[in-house]
């Protein structure tokens, strides 16, 4: 298993040992902060796609990827039934020091319970890795789903960030078929993880996608910047 970098991170900001920011880097990007205070954010201070999402939110829930459990928690704290899982054993730890009273180390394809909702917040379609997982995943997630279930999930179109011609095509500088997959690495404190993969999905391909496999899609929000919420269904 690759450097828990997030766990690490987590942790030291919980035990007041604050000091650095997690660096993240991209085939397509240099080298940006993804600032610890942040993913221990409360309600008030998250951004409105993400506020919709957990005031969509019913029933039993399933917060997948779920950091620092910030989610979890509000949730939790609403009176919903809420188990929170990530890869990250660093990360779990800190939701159950901060109070998430379900949470798990696992990976989303070895889920087997089923849910009214399930939260894939943060560009939740990074989960795909890749588009032609993508559906793979989806039918995994199809199952997990109660006869009227939800998944709701978020991402970016991040067209904004290559060149488009006249005519719309898109000049992509990348060896990747579809300008959303990316590669991602992490590092904290001297400690780099080992490259992975992170799907941004537009809504038009994640729309097309869920059809494909059985799932209605519908947008629920558009962000301040080329992000938007959306709604699957069975």
């Amino acid at each position: 298993m690759q450097k828990d970098i997030l766990g690490a991170a987590l942790l030291d900001y919980y035990h007041d040992r604050y000091t650095e920011d997690i660096l993240t880097e991209t085939n397509i990007s240099e080298e940006d902060t993804l600032p610890l205070p942040y993913l221990f954010r409360n309600f008030k201070e998250m951004p409105l796609i993400e506020q919709k999402a957990l005031a969509l939110a019913k029933g039993k829930v399933l917060d997948a990827g779920c950091g620092a459990g910030s989610h979890a928690l509000y949730l939790q704290e609403k009176g919903l039934d809420v188990t929170a899982i990530d890869l990250s054993p660093g990360a779990i730890e800190v939701c159950f020091l901060r109070g998430v009273l379900k949470a798990k180390v696992i990976d989303i394809l070895d889920v087997t319970e089923k849910f009214d909702t399930i939260l894939l917040l943060m560009n939740g379609t990074g989960f795909f890795q890749n588009l032609e997982k993508a559906p793979y995943y989806l039918k995994h997630l199809k199952n997990l789903l109660n006869p009227d279930g939800q998944i709701l999930i978020d991402s970016s179109d991040l067209i904004y960030m290559f060149d488009v011609d006249d005519d719309g095509g898109v000049w992509v500088s990348t060896e990747r078929e579809y300008y959303g997959e990316l590669t991602f690495k992490m590092s904290y404190k001297g400690n780099t993880s080992a490259e992975f993969e992170w799907l941004y999905l537009d809504f038009e391909r994640l729309e097309q996608v869920s059809n494909e496999v059985g799932l209605q899609c519908e947008l629920i929000a558009n962000g301040d910047h080329y992000d938007y919420l959306a709604k699957l269904k069975l």
